[in-house]
């Protein structure tokens, strides 16, 4: 993965939607069989701002700016199926969302602002990596056997990552309250992204 280089004083900070068990563990062991490198060092998730240098002075401003967003956002499903490509404008596989891509676009929309405006490379389309940067075998093979793939789950919140110069760390969770019903219980049962916490 080709990461943008920091500053003096910057930190390298994403934001997404990470994954709850047992799918994180599912994807996980997918993207490691495909041969990916970056298996290791990325836990799986749907990106929604990436790699962006931020002054470490801005962490608090930056988490003030995710905190307001997430107020205004309702926890939503995300159901994920299949598998994809990229290609041939990148060597990249992912799970795609066939539910709960309206709902990333626009948290998206909104948190690429204020300390986190930038420009970015492609059209934003939320998604679930799974191989990248390998060959072209290699790739039709992962999409291949993930192509019976499926998972749904319940977001409820939205998570800061911070690379530590070899690997992703999660550092915080802000609860989507727009909406939220009272309790934070789960749609039909549906396993939880908050229940995926910073370690």
């Amino acid at each position: 993965m080709r990461l943008p280089e920091c500053g003096p004083g910057e930190r390298l900070v994403g934001v997404a939607v990470a994954l709850p068990e047992p799918y994180r563990g599912e994807l996980a062991a997918a993207r490691a069989r495909s041969g990916d490198p970056d298996a290791a060092h990325v836990h799986p998730h749907v990106t929604l701002v990436g790699p962006t240098p931020v002054p470490a002075s801005a962490c608090a401003v930056v988490d003030d700016h995710l905190r307001a967003v997430a107020a205004e956002h309702p926890p939503f499903e995300v159901h994920l199926r299949g598998a994809d490509t990229f290609r041939p404008v990148t060597p990249v596989v992912f799970v795609p969302l066939v539910r709960g891509a309206a709902e990333c676009t626009a948290l998206e929309r909104a948190l690429r602002a204020g300390p986190l405006a930038h420009e970015s490379r492609y059209p934003y389309h939320p998604h679930v990596t799974v191989a990248h940067e390998l060959d072209d075998a290699a790739l039709d093979a992962a999409q291949t056997a993930m192509d019976a793939y499926e998972a749904t789950f319940l977001v409820t919140h939205l998570h800061r990552y911070v690379h530590d110069g070899r690997a992703w760390r999660q550092e915080r969770a802000f609860a989507l309250r727009g909406g939220a019903a009272a309790g934070g219980t789960t749609a039909q049962g549906r396993p939880d992204a908050a229940a995926v916490r910073p370690t």
